[in-house]
């Protein structure tokens, strides 16, 4: 495929990344897709193993960084596939919180071995992994103070 000239270097540096966040998204997919959940999913029973197999909503979506509305819709559909359940500490409590399953923990733990992103970011060294992270780490806290 042929690249497209930029004559603005940021511009171009925010498309390779794109691309790249994107390719990477579609091997992802690629990998989970005999397992019949998504990225999203397997990020969110990430995110639910690692904070002790339960959260709150406003929990999940600063840690997914989507918005609640999006999140629940996500929420909703995982629930209904026995992924995850959803409760109430008390039972007048308008907190909900969010808990992993025993399928989901299954489906986790399958899943926690896939190596798209080691096998791609292996072109890598150690150090310039660790300054990709630098730099990247740099841009998003740039990007946040823009919100």
């Amino acid at each position: 495929m042929k690249e497209i000239v930029y004559r603005n270097s940021s511009l171009y540096a925010r498309h390779l990344i794109g691309r790249a966040r994107h390719l990477m998204l579609l091997a992802r997919q690629k990998e989970l897709s005999p397992y019949q959940i998504s990225p999203g999913q397997f990020n969110v029973l990430f995110i639910l193993h690692k904070l002790g197999h339960e959260a709150t909503l406003a929990e999940l979506a600063s840690y997914c960084y989507r918005g609640i509305s999006n999140l629940s819709t996500q929420l909703t559909r995982m629930e209904k596939d026995g992924l995850i359940t959803k409760f109430r500490e008390a039972p007048k409590s308008t907190l909900l919180k969010f808990k992993i399953t025993k399928k989901g923990l299954n489906c986790y733990r399958k899943n926690n071995k896939v190596t798209s992103a080691k096998v791609i970011m292996s072109v890598l060294s150690e150090e310039e992994r660790q300054k990709l992270i630098s730099i990247l780490k740099k841009i998003i806290t740039k990007a946040e103070s823009s919100l």
